[in-house]
């Protein structure tokens, strides 16, 4: 008998933690993110050049940039225009720290060209970063320096429409160790089901308020 109650005792606090999680709400994105149309992806302004990958995190900007143009829902523009979300990605190195080189001019790209199987897209930097978007690391001098807890790969969303959006909460944010997988780019489709079912859960409130 006493051991018939210890399991029962042990099942309980488990049965109870699914029945929260089973009613936890799903997170709904904000309208402004589901009626975005426009995107400008940038490389982490704090994220230095790898000695062993250097190309690493311009690779994963224009793989994200793709995969975006593939999906068709948001177009990304180059800084000096005012997107109306910005993407922040940094490639994770595998390892909790790691030795990189600051300064680097990370997100300058006068001209760019891109191609898909359905899209071309060639774009011309015009003007200066608005609304406080930083265009690079701030300090322009080539350093050593080291990152700490850079493992995984990092791709966060924000308000393009405020000043200095960067320093303000993200509004939606995935990590892992494969997010900016090339070529297909896990973290862009996680983005769309996120925004799709954001959508969903948006027309059924709606439903719900117009019932008699």
């Amino acid at each position: 008998m006493l051991g018939r109650k210890t399991v029962l005792f042990l099942l309980v606090p488990v049965f109870a933690s699914l029945a929260i999680a089973g009613n936890k709400k799903k997170h709904v994105l904000p309208a402004f993110v589901v009626n975005a149309r426009t995107v400008l992806v940038l490389i982490d302004p704090q994220a230095g050049t790898s000695p062993t990958a250097p190309l690493a995190n311009k690779t994963a900007q224009q793989d994200v940039e793709k995969a975006l143009m593939k999906w068709g829902r948001l177009t990304p523009v180059l800084q000096g225009q005012s997107p109306d979300l910005v993407i922040v990605i940094r490639k994770g190195s595998g390892k909790m720290a790691q030795g990189t080189i600051g300064g680097l001019p990370t997100n300058d790209r006068p001209v760019i060209g891109q191609s898909t199987d359905a899209s071309t897209r060639v774009a011309v930097q015009q003007g200066h970063p608005q609304n406080g978007i930083p265009s690079g690391a701030q300090d322009t001098t080539p350093h050593p320096q080291a990152e700490i807890g850079a493992a995984d790969d990092e791709f966060a969303v924000y308000d393009g429409q405020v000043d200095h959006p960067l320093e303000r909460p993200s509004v939606w944010r995935y990590s892992a160790d494969d997010a900016l997988r090339s070529p297909d780019v896990p973290a862009v489709d996680k983005f769309r089901k996120a925004i799709e079912e954001s959508e969903k859960q948006q027309q059924a409130e709606k439903q719900q308020q117009t019932k008699p």
